[in-house]
């Protein structure tokens, strides 16, 4: 519930961003950057990371690619998970998590995670 109140400000900035030229200067853009970030990571967290990435898009900055990332610890993998997947299903993945280092991962989007929503 507190991250929808996080995002959905973000949502609707970028329903309005749509009728103006493209000026962020990273991908993911910078309200993605946030987006992810709220879905993610705790708010507190995600605000200081996306306050430090906005302020990092200017001239003085070279841009380009900057995936958000979080901290996460898997599962073991059991038999148990096995059995919950052949009985309901594959389910559809919105974001990957690339290993950044120990316990950190990158969040990247999926391609066709994007044209879905």
């Amino acid at each position: 519930m507190l991250k929808q109140i996080f995002t959905l400000p973000i949502k609707a900035y970028q329903k309005f961003s749509r009728l103006t030229p493209p000026s962020c200067r990273y991908y993911p853009t910078c309200s993605e950057y946030a987006k992810i970030q709220f879905e993610h990571n705790a708010p507190p967290i995600a605000l200081i990371n996306a306050t430090l990435r906005i302020l990092r898009c200017n001239q003085l900055f070279k841009g380009g690619f900057d995936h958000p990332f979080t901290r996460f610890n898997p599962p073991k993998f059991s038999l148990l998970q096995r059995e919950l997947n052949n009985k309901y299903g594959t389910m559809e993945i919105t974001y990957w998590l690339v290993p950044k280092d120990k316990n950190n991962y990158y969040i990247i989007k999926d391609i066709s995670a994007t044209h879905s929503q």
